[in-house]
């Protein structure tokens, strides 16, 4: 099944935009916005509904009651959206790129994503736990992971 390759990403059901997401939880770190250049920096600070073992949302359902400047993605709000990782499903379709080799659509395995480097798991810590955002400034989730052989 390959719809991502066959539909635009408005003509996706529920179900295949929801497939698109890897698991990653790159969209889910802090950014950073510089006032003067406009330019996005990533933090490895992760939102508190990240768990940080499965790099998914604990309450996926409710997100937006609890955390109200959560985006809920859509094909209209990707156009105006400029943060997400270039590993990022939504983004690489909406660029006019395939899917990356680990995403699990094309394994069929969600693990691929950690096996492939592309997940925070492991290498985010909680805005609990972090203290001020600028300490935490990091490259690694603006950049494609490093295919691992």
């Amino acid at each position: 099944m390959t719809f991502w390759r066959t539909k635009t990403l408005a003509e996706m059901s529920k179900a295949e935009w929801e497939s698109l997401c890897d698991g990653c939880g790159r969209c889910c770190l802090h950014k950073l916005r510089d006032e003067d250049t406009d330019e996005v920096s990533f933090t490895n600070v992760a939102c508190r509904l990240l768990d940080l073992n499965t790099s998914r949302c604990s309450d996926y359902a409710n997100r937006r009651t609890k955390i109200p400047d959560c985006v809920q993605l859509t094909p209209r709000k990707l156009k105006t959206v400029d943060w997400l990782p270039p590993s990022c499903a939504y983004r690489r379709l909406g660029e006019g790129k395939d899917l990356p080799p680990w995403h699990p659509l094309i394994t069929g395995r969600a693990e691929s994503v950690v096996e492939a480097g592309a997940s925070v798991a492991g290498r985010a810590l909680s805005e609990r736990d972090a203290g001020p955002l600028e300490h935490h400034i990091v490259e690694w989730p603006g950049k494609l992971p490093r295919v691992r052989r």
